[in-house]
C-alpha cells in the first residue's frame, strides 16, 4: 500500500537540501563579512565594535559581495515595485533575454533536426559534416559573438536576430548530437522488419526512428535551453544593449552596482530553471500521449 508522502519526503531529500542551503547561507554571510570588512572599516567611526562592523558589511550600498538579504530586497523591488513594461523592472529585462533565447532555441531545434536527419541518412554527411559540428564548439562564444553582431549589423540586421543567432549557435550542438544518437537507436532487427514490409524511408522515420529519438531529444533540449539563455546574455554584452539581463549585468559592472549584478544572475538562474521545468512538462505530456509510463 502506497503512503501519501511526496517522493522528496520518501527519499529523505528535504532535510539534506535544507541543510545544504543553510550551510551555503552561513558561508555566504561569512564571506560577505570578510570581503566587505576593509571598506566597512573606512566608513565606520573610530571605536566601533565588531557588531557594528558586521552590520556595516551586510548593509553597504556597493559591497564587494552583497549579503543574501540585500539581493532578496533588490529582487523584490525590481520585480514588484515597477510595472513589467518599465526598463527598471527585472521582468522587462528578463523577457528581452528570454525572447532572444527562445528564438535561438527554435533556430537550434530546426537546424539540429535537419543536420541529424542528414547525418543519419547520408553517409557522406556523416563523414564530412559531423567533425565540423563538433569543431564548431571549440570556438569560444565570447570570441564569435562580436563578429556575428558586426557582420549582421553591416547587413542591416539588428535587434533580436543577432542575439538569436548566437543563442542558436550554442544550443544546436547538443540537439544535433542527441538526435543523431536517437535516430540511430532502433535495433537493426526492427529496421529489417520494416524493410520486410516494404516501408518507405519516410515511414521508417515516422514509425521507428523519430519515436526512438524522443528519449534522447528531451535530455538534449534541457542542455540546449540553458545554453540558449547563456548565449542570449552573452550576445547582449558586445551590442551595448539597453535592455536584457546581459545589459543589466553590464550596467551593474560599469557603475559598481554589485547587488544589481547578483539580482540579474539570480533572475537568469530562475529563467533557466523555468525552461528546464517547461521541457520536463512537455516530455511528460509527450510520454502520456504515446501511452508511456512516468
Amino acid at each position: 500500500m502506497r503512503c501519501g508522502r511526496t517522493p522528496f519526503a520518501r527519499e529523505g531529500v528535504v532535510l539534506p537540501l535544507i541543510a545544504i542551503i543553510g550551510v551555503l547561507l552561513i558561508v555566504w554571510y561569512l564571506g560577505a563579512i570578510f570581503l566587505n570588512a576593509p571598506q566597512a572599516r573606512e566608513q565606520l567611526a573610530e571605536g566601533a565594535g565588531a557588531r557594528d562592523l558586521v552590520a556595516a558589511t551586510w548593509s553597504m550600498t556597493r559591497p564587494v559581495l552583497p549579503a543574501p538579504h540585500q539581493i532578496a530586497v533588490e529582487l523584490e523591488q525590481s520585480l514588484f515595485t515597477h510595472p513589467v513594461t518599465s526598463p527598471r523592472s527585472l521582468v522587462y529585462h528578463a523577457w528581452v533575454t528570454v525572447s532572444a533565447a527562445l528564438a535561438g532555441l527554435g533556430f537550434a531545434l530546426a537546424l539540429g533536426l535537419l543536420l541529424a536527419i542528414g547525418i543519419v541518412h547520408v553517409r557522406l554527411l556523416d563523414r564530412s559534416l559531423m567533425p565540423w559540428v563538433i569543431a564548431s564548439q571549440t570556438v569560444p562564444v565570447l570570441a564569435i559573438a562580436p563578429m556575428v553582431v558586426v557582420v549582421l549589423g553591416n547587413l542591416g540586421i539588428t535587434g533580436l536576430l543577432p542575439k538569436a543567432a548566437i543563442a542558436g549557435y550554442l544550443a544546436f550542438f547538443p540537439i544535433t548530437v542527441g538526435m543523431v544518437k536517437g535516430l540511430r537507436a532502433p535495433d537493426p532487427l526492427q529496421l529489417d522488419l520494416l524493410r520486410t514490409y516494404d516501408a518507405r524511408p519516410a515511414q521508417v522515420f515516422s514509425l521507428l526512428r523519430f519515436p526512438a529519438s524522443l528519449g534522447f531529444l528531451f535530455p538534449a533540449l534541457r542542455i540546449a535551453v540553458t545554453l540558449a539563455l547563456v548565449g542570449a546574455i552573452v550576445a547582449e554584452l558586445p551590442t551595448g544593449a539597453q535592455a536584457g539581463l546581459g545589459a543589466r549585468l553590464l550596467a551593474g559592472s560599469y557603475y559598481g552596482q554589485t547587488v544589481q549584478i547578483w539580482a540579474a544572475l539570480f533572475m537568469a538562474a530562475a529563467m533557466s530553471m523555468l525552461g528546464l521545468a517547461a521541457v520536463s512538462l512537455i516530455e511528460t505530456l509527450a510520454a502520456r500521449s504515446r501511452g508511456g509510463r512516468l
